[in-house]
């Protein structure tokens, strides 16, 4: 990566950072729906629209973004020239009235919207826990940072999942679960050195896995084929992130970077990410005639 684009990344990574004080600063009085539905038809938090303006007026403001996608607006916004960002602005807003895990995710395109996997030239979130952290995947690495006051300090540098997992997540109704994945996730929860670790925000479960290495899966479902997470904004960033740290991803046949969606800028997909031995695991028993979206 040359100088020029890491500089750029940077700056939108810095962006995001000193925008998330000012996010969960307006959380407090925001914690009711706001009256309408996001282009994949769930209500919206009065948070997720505050938090995705926010940010649409931030990032948009860079000379080096050329468009601004966010899973909260039905179409791509042309703000300039450069690289197209997507954002998840408020990942897991539902936690917001128990007063759960949330965050951001950013996913930075070489390429206009929508893009593939092998067009990302950086991704990152920002957690909302206790403390504010971020995790930013740029040029073969990812550091963890600790936000304060909306700078950026590095805690870990060159963040790797552990070897040995220990945690995992599985995200929605097990009724509408597949056979063959009720069979892999009964064959994860036996194993006693396996914790259930699930919040309700993918990007904290992500975070777990991240932290004591694991697996997060948001299956296919029988009345959701390609899953429910979106391609652009969750899964090919999360998917990066965890591939450059030295874990796995997949859509329940293949690498989630290598799925291509260019057709629709909110597609959706199956998401498992974690330990490349949990991952292949997962593949193994999933049959791609019933699991794999049509």
């Amino acid at each position: 990566m040359d100088g020029k684009t890491r500089a750029t990344v940077e700056e939108i990574f810095e962006t995001v950072a000193e925008a998330s004080p000012e996010i969960r600063a307006g959380l407090p009085s925001r914690r009711l729906k706001s009256g309408s539905e996001n282009p994949s038809g769930e209500k919206q938090m009065a948070a997720d629209v505050f938090a995705d303006d926010l940010l649409q007026a931030r990032l948009g403001n860079l000379d080096g973004v050329g468009q601004y996608a966010s899973e909260e607006r039905a179409e791509v916004d042309d703000v300039g020239e450069g690289f197209s960002v997507t954002v998840d602005p408020l990942d897991g807003s539902s936690n917001l009235k128990p007063n759960n895990t949330m965050g951001t995710v950013v996913g930075i395109y070489d390429a206009p919207l929508p893009a593939t996997g092998e067009d990302l030239v950086g991704a990152a979130y920002v957690l909302f826990g206790p403390v504010s952290t971020m995790m930013c995947a740029v040029d073969g690495q990812v550091d963890e940072y600790l936000v304060d006051n909306g700078v950026r300090n590095l805690v870990t540098e060159d963040v790797a999942l552990p070897d040995e997992p220990s945690v995992y997540g599985f995200g929605g109704r097990v009724p509408e679960w597949f056979d063959d994945f009720s069979a892999f996730a009964d064959e994860v929860a036996s194993d006693p050195s396996m914790k259930l670790r699930y919040g309700g925000a993918m990007i904290g479960d992500v975070n777990q896995v991240l932290t004591y290495g694991g697996i997060f899966s948001y299956p296919a479902f029988t009345n959701a084929r390609e899953g429910k997470l979106r391609l652009q904004y969750e899964g090919y960033p999360v998917a990066y992130i965890m591939e450059t740290a030295g874990g796995a991803s997949s859509d329940g046949t293949q690498s989630i970077l290598d799925v291509v969606k260019t057709d629709d800028i909110h597609a959706r997909v199956p998401v498992h990410v974690g330990n490349e031995s949990l991952i292949e695991k997962l593949e193994s028993m999933l049959d791609e005639s019933v699991d794999s979206p049509a």
